[in-house]
């Protein structure tokens, strides 16, 4: 009892330091990523430390999405914090529908955060979101099956070595998938994946008029390669599987290889949850020779709605979940492998952190991904695995179906290609682009 008075004392003073006169309740949406699972177990120390209490809404990648979307820009109010990224931050920062971020705490020390992801997650200079991980994407792969197939993991392999290395690591027999990738439509779940793997290929998603670019030789090559590698070497029903559909396969040892999020990382290295914990090897996303790399940029981050009532709660428990002493708690409860990577500059530099076996694989991924030229050719668009403009998210939405599609065998690539191209550039002459 004396304990918990103590506690409640606490946060009391803490609530009053900061000018908050009682204890909120704060509702955050957030997606359903083991670092997010985490971090609310976790919550019962921000409580302690501040009096707030959190209620989570943990949805699915592209439920996440559209719930979001939908409140802001309907003004629902039914978030207090959301779990956003890098395309909708700047977007919606501009359109004065999120809280900046300009005035974090001294301690709290927002020049820490890496560029990469501070810029990404601001408009004219503002931060508008604090990301609670960085990432990019790299290779991982079972480095015991590389060598049964009698091959070497470059660091910087190309995408014809990881077809020949998906094909001769596959074993139907021991359901064993050569390579495992996402097919699930959504932009930000299969959608990012083909995106960015067709900057390596040459393509992109619109010319310098805002021509599509869909009927393109690059966008063909493109997912001819990816449908033909995945068949011969891929999970069957590889068309719904998203980030964590491939995560758990991975840790079930059914994956040889897997090209997705560099947060990935900790949990196929996990022995609590991987049964190849032990085996796993690291590198660079796959080139095509033509100078780009297929490895995305994105952060799940914390923003703040406009609008809201509880503005000074919600800022407190961004600090608190983005700052280095929340990597602090996590390392000290699961290990330095297990803290949220990408995000700040400091955790390169930290000692502990520099041995785990990921970190400089991420944070050469990570800055090895450009937004202002992601592309081969010129492109219109900032951004790597979207084009930050409002109309992308639905346009990218459908045609990651009509992808989704043709690796389901329900169409051809011809016609799922031929489909993106009409939808994409009807909405871009609707939105008066063209």
């Amino acid at each position: 009892m004396r304990f918990n008075k103590l506690i409640s004392a606490a946060a009391a003073a803490t609530l009053m330091a900061s000018g908050v006169a009682y204890a909120e309740t704060l509702t955050i949406a957030t997606v359903n990523n083991g670092d997010m699972i985490r971090m609310q177990g976790l919550t019962d120390d921000f409580t302690a430390k501040t009096g707030h209490k959190v209620e989570w809404v943990t949805l699915e990648e592209n439920v996440l999405r559209q719930r979001v979307t939908t409140d802001i820009t309907t003004k629902g109010g039914a978030f207090d914090i959301m779990t956003i990224g890098m395309y909708e931050t700047p977007i919606w920062g501009k359109n004065g529908w999120l809280v900046p971020l300009d005035d974090l705490s001294a301690e709290y020390n927002a020049a820490d955060i890496l560029p990469a992801m501070s810029g990404g997650l601001s408009y004219n200079g503002t931060m508008f979101a604090a990301p609670f991980y960085g990432e990019s994407s790299m290779i991982m792969y079972r480095a015991d099956l590389m060598k049964k197939a009698g091959l070497t993991m470059p660091d910087a392999p190309s995408w014809s070595f990881i077809a020949k290395a998906a094909r001769e690591m596959t074993d139907r027999d021991n359901d064993i998938n050569g390579i495992c990738l996402r097919g699930k439509a959504g932009w930000g779940e299969g959608g990012a994946f083909i995106t960015a793997m067709s900057n390596s290929f040459g393509a992109r998603w619109f010319d310098e008029n805002w021509n599509a670019q869909f009927d393109s030789r690059e966008w063909s090559d493109t997912l001819n390669f990816f449908v033909n590698m995945m068949t011969d070497a891929g999970p069957a029903g590889y068309a719904t599987n998203g980030f964590n559909e491939n995560l758990s396969l991975f840790q079930q040892g059914k994956c040889g290889m897997w090209i997705d999020a560099t947060v990935a990382a900790s949990f196929v290295t996990n022995p609590k949850d991987s049964t190849v914990a032990d085996k796993v090897g690291f590198a660079l996303a796959p080139d095509n020779g033509m100078g780009v790399r297929s490895n995305w940029l994105w952060a799940w981050a914390l923003a703040i709605p406009a609008g809201t009532q509880k503005e000074a709660a919600a800022k407190q428990f961004i600090e608190w979940a983005t700052s280095n002493g929340y990597i602090d708690l996590v390392a000290s409860k699961e290990g330095w492998a297990n803290v949220p990577p990408g995000a700040r500059t400091s955790l390169y530099e930290n000692a502990n952190y520099k041995k785990v076996p990921f970190a400089q694989m991420t944070l050469d991924s990570i800055l090895s991904a450009d937004p202002n030229n992601s592309t081969v050719d010129p492109s219109p668009y900032v951004g790597v695995q979207f084009a930050a403009i409002p109309e992308f998210a639905g346009i990218a939405t459908e045609v990651s179906q009509e992808f989704s599609a043709a690796y389901a065998g329900q169409q051809t690539v011809a016609e799922a290609l031929a489909k993106a191209q009409a939808l994409t550039n009807d909405a871009m002459e609707a939105a008066g682009y063209r």
